[in-house]
């Protein structure tokens, strides 16, 4: 469905990544291109507001004003932007249509899009799927891994691999997958969504097309195998990590694929360049998407030996006096930080854990920790909650500290085979996000002589 931009007036929903790159491309098709934004402006916005200024696009910072929100056609939104928002339920009141980026890309061009979610795994899994393809297509990560779909619609790619947040889903109205993923599902992002269910229902949605051709499941997950025997669930399914006829699977020490009755050895494991068994499900998801489109046996295995993890996401960082260091600050939940210590079996490790409480239910992490931790180390606004639950479910090597630097300075003294920075926390008590936070253990940790 292109839509006919001639005297449309269109909103976009805060000054965002995605936000900005809507307002370049919708710059040379619409004469009415408004940005409205609620925080106050800052010294780094400068350059991008005067760029999209000269291309006649009109920006608003610190509130909604009538000026900008009336009359309003099309309204895009920046993927956090709250439902509950006063402007968003104007604009829903007044029956205008609201729509995501990744949207409008997929109503502006006939690329089709590989759609990926799940609570934990999908950047790794986006990067790598992408990585893959692209030894036969153009096929460009994008979505919340980083690059808007809608700055690549003039380059014409074979396929967007597009990583898609719950915040996307649930604002997504026309899209229409080809393949959609979902690596897992574990309680997130419930002050946004308000209820479990909510956020479930969210990423659901980019199941529930009637078009969709390939619905991709995370097979040891509970809640995603009672969700593919639902009437929402479209498209033929096919599992990871659990063996039936559409499916990718461990068996002997190696990764499988199995299609109408074939079965074929893909790779050792021994062979795949990233390790534990969190990071086997998102090589499994991505061979049966390589599949699926065609990639050859041969180009699959090679790209898969030669995948790097992304940064932050249980990358390896160093080798330093018999310690080797790890970096997995994208772990910003229990759930995720789990999947990252269940990595490490009979080693001495110490975890570095904490910061902002999402407060959510810590009894699985402590279990996890008194199977593969030898050491906690605790910074951050967390640090009592975190220590309490630790200690009443059995573990009490706990060390308290102050920074990030020292917390890593204490982790070197005790001389363990590992370090392992994985917080289960978000980063907003004392770092602008988990990048920062990653940033600044990687420096230190690279620093030391």
């Amino acid at each position: 469905m292109k839509i006919d931009w001639k005297n449309k007036k269109v909103l976009i929903l805060g000054f965002s990544l995605s936000g900005k790159a809507v307002a370049h491309y919708l710059s040379e098709k619409c004469q009415q291109v408004f940005i409205t934004e609620a925080r106050e402006q800052k010294p780094e916005d400068e350059k991008e507001i005067k760029e999209l200024s000269e291309l006649g696009v009109r920006i608003e910072f610190g509130g909604h004003s009538e000026t900008f929100t009336s009359g309003v056609n099309i309204a895009i939104v920046s993927p956090s932007f709250p439902l509950d928002n006063e402007l968003y339920i104007k604009l829903k009141n007044e029956r205008v249509d609201i729509i995501s980026e990744p949207d409008l890309a997929y109503l502006e061009c006939d690329t089709p899009f590989i759609s990926i979610t799940g609570t934990n795994g999908k950047t790794t899994t986006t990067a790598l799927v992408s990585h893959i393809l692209s030894t036969q297509y153009n096929a460009p990560a994008c979505g919340n891994i980083g690059q808007p779909p809608i700055s690549l619609v003039n380059d014409n790619p074979d396929y967007f691999v597009c990583e898609m947040s719950s915040y996307q889903a649930e604002h997504s109205k026309y899209l229409q997958s080809k393949i959609a993923c979902w690596t897992n599902f574990t309680p997130d992002h419930i002050t946004w969504h308000k209820t479990l269910e909510n956020y479930f229902n969210a990423k659901a949605k980019l199941f529930e097309v009637k078009d969709i051709e390939f619905s991709i499941l995370n097979g040891a997950d509970a809640e995603l195998l009672k969700f593919s025997k639902s009437e929402k669930c479209n498209g033929k399914i096919y599992f990871f990590d659990k063996e039936t006829d559409n499916s990718s699977y461990i068996k002997n020490n190696a990764i499988y694929f199995k299609c109408n009755g074939e079965e074929e050895k893909i790779i050792d494991l021994k062979d795949c360049s990233l390790v534990g068994h969190h990071n086997y499900q998102n090589i499994m998801c991505g061979v049966i998407i390589a599949k699926l489109v065609g990639i050859t046996n041969d180009n699959l295995k090679s790209a898969i030996m030669s995948f790097k993890a992304p940064e932050h996401r249980l990358e390896k960082v160093r080798d330093y006096n018999g310690i080797t260091f790890y970096n997995d600050s994208k772990a910003t939940n229990p759930e995720a930080s789990i999947v990252a210590i269940d990595s490490f079996n009979n080693q001495d490790v110490v975890l570095i854990a904490g910061g902002r409480d999402k407060l959510t239910d810590l009894k699985e992490f402590c279990e996890s920790v008194k199977n593969h931790i030898k050491t906690v180390i605790l910074i951050g606004e967390a640090t009592e909650r975190f220590e309490k639950n630790l200690v009443e479910n059995g573990f009490s090597n706990i060390i308290k500290e102050g920074s990030m630097e020292s917390a890593i300075d204490k982790s070197i003294e005790l001389k363990p085979d590992t370090v392992l920075l994985s917080p289960a926390c978000a980063s907003f008590d004392m770092f602008t996000g988990y990048e920062q936070r990653g940033k600044v253990f990687k420096d230190y940790v690279l620093s030391k002589k």
